[in-house]
């Protein structure tokens, strides 16, 4: 065992943590050893929320829109892809939630708060192409945000990592639906 290892206990006294945990308790799940700033983890986690949201709404509306012979498979993937976001979406508004911050689901703005854009595609290989964008524009936004929480903000960090894993698998079924649809793949395998 090294000296530090002797000097510093693993844990902080339980007294010491049961006279903390009982100070601010209009604080909820934040306690004084929060690693971060938790009105930053807000503001970031409703850009977050925004892009969720936006991303709920174009796959729901490429999953009623889409036609062609070949539209059936396309929608339902889409329409899958729609409740996973919303799964991210509600995930990503509790954390704010626990933070002490107010989830903003107001439409006003959400194009301009969100890192995704909407979309205007009305061809079935054009949704896939804007969901395929939007994904990876996702990864990228969750990889940044992970790099940020870090070890500031473990349960943050975590959860994004688990949504990050989904988005990467969505863009990786989008490559896949536009391979089968214009046969070329864009990527080397």
């Amino acid at each position: 065992m090294s000296n530090s290892t002797k000097t510093k206990p693993f844990l902080s006294d339980i007294t010491e943590l049961r006279r903390r945990a009982r100070e601010n308790l209009e604080k909820g799940a934040v306690t004084g050893n929060y690693g971060g700033s938790a009105e930053k983890s807000i503001e970031l986690l409703q850009t977050a929320l925004a892009t969720e949201i936006v991303c709920v709404l174009r796959y729901t509306a490429h999953a009623v829109a889409a036609v062609g012979l070949d539209s059936e498979a396309v929608k339902n993937e889409f329409a899958e892809h729609a409740t996973e976001e919303r799964e991210h979406m509600e995930a990503i508004a509790e954390r704010i939630n626990q933070l002490g911050g107010t989830p903003d689901f107001n439409p006003k703005g959400l194009e301009t708060r969100s890192a995704s854009e909407y979309g205007s595609a009305e061809e079935l290989v054009d949704m896939i192409k804007e969901n395929l964008i939007a994904e990876r524009v996702a990864v990228e936004h969750y990889r940044e945000l992970i790099r940020y929480f870090a070890d500031n903000d473990p349960t943050t960090r975590v959860m994004l990592e688990g949504i990050l894993a989904t988005e990467e698998e969505h863009a990786n079924d989008m490559h896949d639906l536009l391979v089968a649809h214009e046969g070329t793949p864009f990527i080397d395998n």
